[in-house]
């Protein structure tokens, strides 16, 4: 849990960053998160001389005796002038030469720029990131969560950040196990992922292994917060850290920042791959991940992406033939899935109902090919500011058979739907995730099983031969049956004779406002 102290240090320095010229979100985090990798380096450096001392043994050394210099705690000391020429003509090149011996994670820094220029600025950042518990596995990932928070607008090819209470509902109702491996094909800032394992912390956590702590928070109140060990995952420790969590993207710069959010959050090698998922290339880069080879695969695509045609693997061109980014991506989820593997995807509302040939042959191939477990409608505001686009959530079992699909019409996400997206009372998705996981396809050919949606209940359940016949159109709309109240009104002559009586009383006062002339 992050505090308010903590949150008002992060405020601070990026009102600074702000100030000192750098105004671009991504920018200023990607260079916070430079400077988290610098200090990390030296945190890392300072726990292996530990051990090595204490084993009598040796390691293999992030800084030479002639870098000494270059170590988070020996700069964090210098005047400013000294420590910017410093992280910016040592530091920062230091990335590119351990990049080839470190892990796959060191790999991304090689590319950083130091883009801070004013000595000052750079003492700021320094400092406030010196103070951070970044040894804190449990303070350290909410650190870093409140850091994305700051993107504010959307990127380039339709990208945006998926809201963290939708990931979770979407995590929960796909309930990840500690044996699965789970990925996002267009994975971002890892939103997805880091929730994913959350959860997991949570699950594998013994009763024993729940700790509560008070914090402080923004308010300056004191609040209770639980801390899950995850003292159950100890033994599958080696998966949950180098195999189950895997992401591709295109971006370096949300790869970097992937992969901090990761290893901040406590993965110590997230599988985090550049890498265009449509591409050619990706079957011929990554072999055994391009297809059948995730248990889980949890995604918000982008939907309006730049796309090479020339360049689409063939492979998903035979699934679906379209330009359509949201299209492609789906039939490479399907693709990229273990058979009875589970996804979530998140699709803007076109998927659903558009009738170009591609539409319908993707949808075909959903219901008849795979179990559409269900389909979530969210409310169009569910981006903003972002965007607001309407979208849906799909849930898709690969392989198994459809014979009936659950529809949820999400209203209400606990936010209002405007730009603000201030908290408000009505929340739906306590109630759609304890739906899903009670959902009895027993119901769907009872007449309990009415398509009206009320207050109290949401869903219904549709077959697949109504699906069918109208040419597999998913949205919730074709199937969810609008129940009209009958308003009641007062006879004629009784709104005439109030009439009447509404003009007396008005030509009364306006008499008595004659004799006080």
């Amino acid at each position: 849990m992050i505090t308010g102290e903590l949150k008002s240090s992060v405020d601070k320095l990026w009102s600074e960053f702000w100030t000192g010229g750098i105004a671009n979100p991504l920018t200023v985090i990607e260079q916070i998160t430079f400077l988290m990798y610098a200090r990390l380096l030296d945190l890392h450096e300072q726990r292996d001389e530990k051990r090595a001392q204490l084993r009598g043994t040796s390691f293999k050394r992030r800084f030479s005796e002639e870098q000494q210099h270059i170590r988070w705690h020996r700069f964090h000391h210098q005047d400013a002038d000294t420590m910017l020429k410093v992280v910016r003509d040592e530091v920062f090149p230091h990335f590119k030469d351990i990049a080839g011996e470190g892990s796959l994670f060191s790999g991304f820094m090689k590319d950083a720029q130091c883009m801070i220029q004013k000595p000052t600025l750079m003492v700021s950042a320094v400092e406030m990131i010196n103070k951070l518990p970044l040894e804190d596995s449990d303070t350290k990932g909410d650190l870093y969560e409140y850091l994305l928070s700051k993107l504010t607008t959307a990127g380039i090819n339709g990208q945006f950040r998926t809201p963290r209470h939708i990931i979770r509902a979407m995590v929960e109702m796909l309930d990840p196990e500690v044996n699965d491996r789970i990925c996002d094909p267009a994975c971002g800032t890892a939103g997805f992922l880091s929730v994913a394992y959350e959860y997991l912390l949570e699950k594998y956590t013994s009763p024993e292994g729940i700790h509560t702590e008070t914090v402080i928070d923004e308010k300056g109140q004191q609040q209770q917060v639980k801390i899950y060990s995850g003292d159950l995952l100890l033994e599958h420790r080696d998966h949950v850290d180098t195999d189950m969590f895997h992401g591709f993207d295109f971006d370096s710069t949300m790869l970097r920042i992937a992969a901090m959010n990761l290893v901040m959050h406590g993965i110590a090698e997230p599988d985090i791959h550049y890498q265009d998922t449509l591409s050619g290339r990706f079957a011929e880069r990554h072999p055994e991940q391009s297809k059948e080879a995730f248990s889980m695969i949890l995604a918000n695509p982008p939907f309006k992406g730049s796309l090479d045609e020339e360049d689409v693997d063939d492979a998903i061109l035979r699934m679906v033939k379209t330009k359509k980014t949201e299209l492609l991506f789906v039939a490479q989820i399907l693709r990229m899935l273990k058979n009875g593997g589970k996804t979530a995807i998140i699709v803007p509302d076109g998927v659903l109902f558009g009738s170009s040939k591609a539409h319908q042959q993707l949808r075909k191939h959903i219901v008849e090919n795979n179990e559409l477990q269900g389909v979530v409608s969210l409310p169009s505001g569910v981006f903003k500011p972002y965007a607001g686009v309407s979208t849906a959530i799909l849930f898709i079992t690969k392989g198994s058979v459809t014979d009936h699909v659950w529809f949820y019409d999400l209203q209400n996400d606990g936010l209002s739907l405007d730009d603000k997206r201030t908290i408000i009372k009505e929340n739906d998705l306590e109630d759609l995730v304890a739906s899903f996981k009670a959902r009895d396809k027993a119901i769907a050919e009872t007449e309990e099983n009415d398509c009206i949606v009320t207050d109290e209940k949401k869903h219904f359940w549709v077959s697949k031969d109504d699906i069918a016949a109208n040419k597999y159109d998913l949205s919730i709309n074709r199937y969810k049956e609008v129940v009209y109240e009958e308003e009641q009104y007062d006879h004629p002559k009784e709104i005439l004779s109030k009439l009447v009586d509404l003009e007396s009383e008005i030509l009364a006062d306006l008499k008595d406002l004659e004799k006080m002339l």
